[in-house]
């Protein structure tokens, strides 16, 4: 009856004098980390105003600037409450502007940027959907069909908002999401006139009603998870336990 070789050793025993391979691993930490949040609701909800307080909160007192799509809206409040700020109107929405200006805001140290809105650059004047289809016309359709959901402009402009080496507050528009229930439409919602899933790339993610409700949608921050708040004041309520949260000190490891 044969019998098996004995195995061959294929990897060399480490030597006494030689260390591992160094660990790309890390402590976990937030430190440095900036606010990432989005405000979505109907025109007259609060949107602007609430996004104003949640940014002057975020700046702790030092001038911040404003992206205004809205015809000029955020200026009427400025002064209201001592919030004070700088701000840029834009009346054309190609993201890669708003890559160049969020790039000139970073270049000028403002702590925090509040875009107002984002909605247009997905579907305002040269937005992203312009853009697809103007694209689409001239190359053909089937080389973007896969463009809608995710464009390289839209994903440029994305990773320049994550990237902002301060706080970015982000407001959108939304609308009543429908889906059909049998032969039935079915009302399931709000949804933000943004690419869909936009909400994910944020840290906070709230909704504001008609009747000034805000609902926290989505918290990485555990102070803020499913809050519902009437009226609120967007520096005390929202950006103050932000800061909170990202200032905090990590809990001892248990030995």
């Amino acid at each position: 009856m044969s019998q098996l070789p004995p195995p061959v050793r294929v990897a060399q025993p480490m030597a006494r004098d030689e260390t591992p391979e160094q660990s790309p691993f890390r402590p976990a930490s937030k430190a440095g980390r900036k606010a990432r949040l989005s405000i979505q609701g109907m025109s007259g909800s609060g949107k602007t105003w609430t996004g104003l307080g949640i940014a002057y909160g975020l700046s702790e007192g030092r001038k911040f600037a404003v992206i205004d799509t809205e015809g000029g809206a955020a200026s009427l409040y400025a002064g209201h409450h001592g919030i004070h700020f700088d701000s840029v109107s834009m009346d054309r929405y190609d993201p890669r502007d708003l890559v160049r200006v969020l790039d000139s805001a970073a270049q000028a140290g403002y702590p925090t940027v509040f875009v107002d809105s984002l909605s247009h650059f997905w579907k305002g004047t040269d937005g992203t959907l312009a853009q697809v289809e103007r694209a689409s016309s001239k190359y053909g359709g089937n080389k973007f069909a896969g463009w809608k959901d995710g464009t390289p402009i839209q994903n440029d402009m994305v990773a320049a908002i994550l990237a902002y080496p301060g706080h970015v507050v982000c407001s959108m528009r939304s609308y009543t999401e429908w889906v059909l229930d049998g032969s039935k439409p079915k009302r399931v919602g709000m949804r933000p006139d943004q690419r869909k899933g936009i909400e994910y790339e944020f840290d906070v993610a709230v909704s504001m009603d008609i009747d000034n409700q805000l609902e926290v949608l989505k918290s990485r921050c555990p102070d803020l998870n499913r809050k519902v708040i009437k009226r609120p004041n967007g520096a005390r309520d929202i950006a103050g336990p932000l800061l909170a949260w990202l200032n905090a000190a990590p809990e001892p490891t248990e030995q």
